[in-house]
Order: structure tokens, then sequence, then C-alpha cells
């Protein structure tokens, strides 16, 4: 097993409370000081759990800069006062970036007992399918 230090430990609290301020803030109709609050905790919680240089070269990948542009426009829209606007750059941006840890995520989730059973219905399937698939992007 690997040691956790005290400050991946902050970082992990900081970006469970950015994903919860987040789904507040949609939950509360957008809210626009809920989300940029969201947002910026999630940020420095992953900042904090990886470290400042180890996120700098994830968001600044040549072949991610197109999905770092669209999650730091999102979320400036968002800031500026446009949250319906900046969620949808944000979420296109969350997509280009963590679309290469998502067939990871959906082989884990169908081995989680009454989860995978519902993975592998024939609708979802075929989504859960689409999204798991590896792109292009993931090659170069």
């Amino acid at each position: 097993m690997f040691e956790i230090s005290d400050t991946q430990k902050i970082g992990v609290g900081l970006a469970g409370f950015g994903v919860f301020f987040l789904f507040l803030g949609m939950l509360l109709l957008f809210d626009k000081s809920l989300l940029a609050l969201g947002n910026i905790l999630f940020i420095a919680g992953l900042a904090a759990v990886i470290g400042l240089e180890r996120t700098f070269r994830f968001f600044f990948q040549r072949h991610k800069i197109r999905g770092s542009i669209a999650f730091f426009g999102g979320i400036v829209i968002v800031l500026v006062g446009w949250p319906m606007v900046g969620m949808i750059f944000e979420a296109y941006g969350f997509f280009l970036l963590f679309s290469g840890f998502f067939p990871v995520a959906i082989n884990f989730l169908r081995r989680v007992p009454i989860l995978g059973t519902i993975l592998y219905l024939p609708g979802i399937s075929k989504l859960i399918n689409w999204l798991g698939t590896p792109t292009e992007q993931q090659y170069e």
C-alpha cells in the first residue's frame, strides 16, 4: 500500500466539497456563487492531491489543450455570471480532459454487484460501451 500525506487528505476533502457545492449549485437552479465556489474548491483539491506541477502538466498537455480551454473558459463564464452556459462548457471540457479515464472507471463499475447488472441492461449497455470506447486522441 502507499502512504497518503496530510496535504493529499486535505486535497481529497477540498475536491469532495467542490463536487458537493457544484452539485448543490446545479440543484438550486444554477446558483453562480455555489458553482464558482465548487469550481475553486475542486481545482484546489486536485492540485493538493497530485501536486501543483503535475496538475499544471495534466491540464496543459498538447493533446488536452482544447479540453483545458473549454473547462477553464466555462469556469470564467460561470464567474462572469452566465452559469448555465458556463456549466455546458465545463462539462464539455471535463469530458475531453477525462475521457481517457472513462474506460477504466466503466470496467470498475461493471464489477460492482448491483450496479454492474444495471450497466448491462440493453439501452444502458449501448451508451456505456460508447462512453468506454477509447478515442483516437488517447493514442496520440
